[in-house]
């Protein structure tokens, strides 16, 4: 949390981008997914313009107005940087540019960063930072989810690959290399409304990755919460044990999303440092050589075989789809989640449901005792389903909850103008979801959830009258 006047907010149209300019205009990413405050990184940037400068914004609560300008860079002459290298039997693209300039953030405060670059033909682009937290002692955790990032990253990503197809997508992907779009689109829709709605609730945050993580349970240690953002689909199986036992230690989860923890990967070193390549196979998983020394690590999703663990044991709800677009619908307005919210049972919120949705599904395993808290009627590829929110305790005294919708984050920015999309989204829906969010953040920064709100109500049998 950023300490009453370290810093200074910066107007909204200071620190967006204003024109990206042709795709190749200036281009960036650094050598680090994350430092610690003090830390220095590498900055690498291609660019047509003669010259550029690089600023940092810390994205946040500055009394109405959401980033703050921390840094900036002098002039820096301008390079078009060559063109990217493929690894043949993965099909990974990697930039391979020299580093441009070397930043040290003595001074950064923790939180989300996004660093603007700027070309003097007035192209800008996004490069995404986190200066993570040493300790998150008694603070509710933030998990940035770059792994997820990468791989919808279109330049060179696992879904597509050069020709457009999925035949051709790659198998593993590099963080050497710049995001598509802006830059940061990934993080502006899926996570920035949520880090400034945390900031403005004035509890103590931390702030890591999902890569963070991974490298080390202690991260977790401690934490009233961790709070996984709008679309945090990509984990491995170290991150998910990290979290499960911070659960299991009395730490809180909060899913503001949909799809999360549906696909194994693993990470592997790059030419820039450890773990900085993303591997997913998916349905190719037994081309992966990595495979034949450790058949208990498919890079495939989680609950397939050969070595099934669905998502559900720790999120309570399960990716059930894709795409959807559904009113939102409570199922239990007395639920201490929308205290505040005046909802009554069968309110809905048109279009709060999609692009993906999670559901319980009685198939797999479940926590308990799990209340759906809400039971949305949707329609995917002809099939007729649900989405459900859902809240239970572990036995630690934890509380879990999991909106099922992929598009909570963004309906914090319905009706506002920003970065989410609306998908006709309007203000009621934002003023409901805003005080849910805030009435779980609140909960959840006391401590284990049991020991100071009521007890879930398990009400899954009777819901899917099973």
């Amino acid at each position: 949390m950023l300490p009453t006047g370290a810093a200074r907010g910066t107007a909204d149209a200071d620190w967006r981008i204003h024109r990206t300019g042709a795709p190749e205009a200036i281009e960036g990413y650094c050598d680090k997914v994350s430092v610690v405050p003090g830390e220095e990184f590498g900055l690498y940037v291609s660019t047509l313009a003669p010259g550029f400068r690089a600023a940092a914004f810390r994205v946040g609560w500055y009394g109405g107005k959401q980033a703050a300008l921390i840094w900036e860079s002098d002039r820096i002459r301008g390079e078009r940087r060559a063109g990217s290298e493929q690894l043949d039997a993965t099909r990974t693209v990697r930039a391979g540019w020299e580093r441009g300039l070397t930043v040290r953030t003595e001074g950064w405060p923790e939180g989300a960063y996004l660093l603007r670059l700027d070309a003097e033909d007035g192209s800008q682009r996004y490069v995404p930072l986190v200066v993570r937290s040493t300790t998150a002692v008694g603070r509710t955790l933030i998990m940035h989810a770059p792994a997820t990032w990468q791989a919808y990253n279109a330049w060179g990503g696992l879904y597509r690959g050069g020709d457009g197809s999925y035949a051709t997508r790659s198998r593993m992907v590099s963080f050497d290399r710049p995001y598509d779009g802006n830059g940061a689109e990934k993080f502006l829709v899926y996570e920035r409304a949520a880090v400034v709605l945390a900031e403005r609730l004035g509890i103590p945050l931390a702030y890591t990755t999902g890569i963070d993580v991974h490298r080390s349970p202690s991260v977790l240690r401690g934490a009233t919460t961790a709070v996984a953002l709008g679309h945090d689909e990509y984990w491995t199986p170290e991150q998910r044990r990290s979290v499960t036992q911070a659960r299991d230690a009395g730490t809180n989860l909060a899913f503001l999303g949909a799809n999360t923890c549906f696909r194994r990967i693993r990470l592997q070193a790059g030419p820039l440092g450890a773990d900085r390549t993303v591997v997913c196979y998916k349905s190719d998983y037994p081309a992966d050589p990595y495979l034949a020394q450790h058949p208990t690590m498919p890079t495939t999703d989680f609950r397939s075989p050969p070595a099934p663990d669905p998502e559900s044991s720790l999120t309570g709800v399960l990716y059930d789809g894709y795409p959807v677009d559904a009113p939102y619908v409570v199922e239990s307005p007395d639920h201490w989640l929308f205290a505040g919210t005046g909802v009554a049972r069968g309110d809905s919120f048109d279009h709060l449901v999609g692009a993906e949705y999670d559901r319980v599904d009685t198939g797999y395993p479940l926590p308990g005792p799990l209340e759906i808290v809400a039971h949305s009627p949707v329609v995917c590829e002809g099939r007729q389903t649900h989405s459900d929110s859902a809240y239970y305790t572990a036995p630690s005294g934890a509380g879990v909850f999991a909106s099922g919708t992929m598009r909570w984050v963004e309906a914090l920015m319905a009706g506002a103008g920003q970065d989410g999309r609306d998908h006709g989204m309007d203000a009621r829906t934002r003023t409901f979801v805003t005080r849910a969010t805030e009435n779980v953040l609140h909960a959840f920064a006391e401590g284990p959830a049991a020991t100071t709100r009521p007890a879930p109500r398990d009400n899954v049998a009777g819901v899917y009258r099973t």
